[in-house]
């Protein structure tokens, strides 16, 4: 029971992590272009990384696997954080906790490793986030979509693809987590780097806050979140796991509200509670239908069906 509720505590300590990484990249955003945020974060994620894989008692070979797929989940992560940062740069934390949470609904339809389609059900909790989506754009009256928001659905969408292909790449294959992650942050910042160079004096230059905001995207919101949620995902079921992780955007709009002064209109309060409702619907409606998909399979393996004979 005490390892149960300590692995609980990481899993919604990494929840809470994430929830607050949408205010400190906004607010980081504000001292700091969007380019030097990222290279930073990533710069300070690559020297971490490297200090941990090169420690005495972490000795594990590399493989070519390791390498090639995590170089090219380093591209496809550089993306997501591109549009999470821009985005959040022109929108609230509170909306971009909330509108990312989309990516919960969209990794299973861009997920084709199962073998079944999805129940119509699920496409109706989907249907209740885009309305959410919708409620969160325009609660202060029919507008155009900020460009934030926009962008954050854009991030939305490649997470999930992002997710999708560490599925695909990973599947079967033994890798070691902290050399995916090293490759992903070294890549990000070879990314990075050349963009980021002209705002390399702000960045140096920049105030305690602002590298102390850095740090903490680095180190906690990357490194130790990731870490940690491999850690705690072994010592608790997937069901429970992603229950916990998925309070995230419930913390990004508690932080942005309490720290970040945010407010939220009664119309977006309303997209809020149908972005987390219907999050949390389709993500059950996924795991029942990727549970039964599975025992039905190993039902079929081993009572092979008969086929008829001719007479």
């Amino acid at each position: 029971m005490h390892v149960a509720r300590r692995t609980d505590a990481v899993l919604l300590l990494v929840a809470l992590v994430w929830g607050s990484s949408y205010l400190a990249a906004k607010t980081a955003t504000v001292a700091l272009p969007v380019l030097a945020v990222l290279f930073a974060r990533y710069a300070i994620s690559a020297l971490a990384c490297g200090a941990l894989v090169t420690s005495r008692r972490y000795r594990r070979r590399w493989t070519r696997a390791e390498v090639r797929v995590g170089s090219l989940l380093g591209v496809t992560q550089a993306a997501v954080l591109v549009l999470e940062t821009y985005g959040v740069a022109h929108t609230s934390a509170a909306n971009a906790g909330l509108i990312i949470s989309l990516t919960i609904v969209l990794t299973p339809l861009l997920d084709r490793t199962g073998s079944r389609r999805l129940p119509w059900t699920f496409f109706l909790a989907a249907g209740l986030c885009v309305v959410a989506v919708g409620l969160l754009t325009s609660s202060t009256g029919l507008h155009a979509p900020r460009l934030g928001d926009v962008l954050m659905l854009a991030a939305a969408v490649v997470r999930a693809g992002h997710v999708a292909l560490v599925g695909r790449l990973t599947a079967g294959r033994p890798m070691d987590s902290l050399h995916l992650t090293t490759a992903q942050t070294v890549v990000g910042s070879a990314l990075f780097l050349p963009l980021a160079v002209t705002h390399l004096p702000d960045l140096v230059h920049s105030s305690v806050t602002t590298w102390t905001q850095l740090i903490y995207l680095a180190l906690f919101c990357s490194v130790f979140a990731f870490l940690a949620q491999t850690w705690a995902v072994q010592g608790t079921s997937a069901s429970r796991a992603s229950l916990l992780l998925g309070t995230e955007p419930i913390w990004a709009v508690a932080i942005g509200i309490s720290l970040g002064g945010e407010r939220l209109t009664l119309w977006a309060t309303f997209g809020a509670v149908l972005m987390v409702a219907g999050t949390y619907w389709g993500q059950a409606i996924e795991r029942t239908h990727r549970t039964t998909t599975a025992r039905t399979g190993k039902e079929d393996e081993a009572c092979p069906t008969m086929t008829p004979t001719s007479a």
